[in-house]
């Protein structure tokens, strides 16, 4: 990604190697992606402003214990700017069910619903089980029937879309979630809201710059 940093404020860099759910697997060595590949993949499901400024974007897993615990202050941070453009990336490194996840989730856009199957599952304290997503998404207001109808017929689009974000991911050099680019610096785990402000305000002062 072109003239992509890695934020160095020393206050969110101590809380990196605490606040990530890590990759155990051995990561293959990847190209650096492009710009359009992490800013702009058309089908990872966008929040926010979509017109935003800034762009933070997020890989998460909807099992890990720290994507959950930031949630909350990240959608505020971004709710109370309102120019920020919030693009989710489903990154499922946690295991089978944290795939099963991600692919229900996603399925769910095809009936408009990706943003409460996403919330209704990130904000849960207790580790997901396959019957347990069911549960949530319905609650949620999703039409569980049509969602695994939808799932079957777009596993393809789903399951690419899991690709490349593990290879955007990977290329980027991130070992766990949560891992954020926000403008173009690199964030590799969980930060306040604090923090997250002020690296949207950096951002912006780089952007300005340029």
């Amino acid at each position: 990604m072109r003239k992509l940093n890695d934020f160095s404020r020393r206050d969110a860099l101590t809380l990196l190697g605490a606040s990530v759910a890590t990759l155990a697997l051995p990561r293959l060595a990847r190209a650096e992606p492009t710009e359009a590949a992490v800013l702009r993949d058309r089908d990872n499901p966008v929040l926010g402003n979509p017109d935003g400024d800034i762009s933070i974007v997020e890989w998460f897993d909807f099992n890990c214990p720290y994507c959950r615990r930031l949630e909350p202050e990240l959608r505020q941070v971004v709710q109370d700017d309102g120019k920020v453009r919030l693009v989710l990336r489903d990154w499922p490194i946690l295991g089978p069910v944290s795939v099963a996840a991600a692919r229900m989730a996603l399925a769910c856009k095809y009936q408009g619903k990706y943003d409460k199957a996403h919330d209704a599952m990130i904000g849960v304290s207790s580790k997901l089980t396959e019957p347990r997503i069911y549960e949530l998404v319905a609650a949620a207001g999703v039409d569980v029937d049509r969602a695994k109808a939808d799932l079957a017929a777009n596993a393809k689009a789903i399951d690419g879309m899991l690709a490349r974000n593990n290879e955007t991911a990977e290329g980027l050099g991130f070992r766990g979630t949560p891992s954020f680019i926000v403008g173009k610096f690199r964030v590799p785990g969980a930060l306040t809201m604090d923090q997250f402000e002020q690296v949207i305000a950096d951002a912006r002062k780089a952007k300005a710059a340029n």
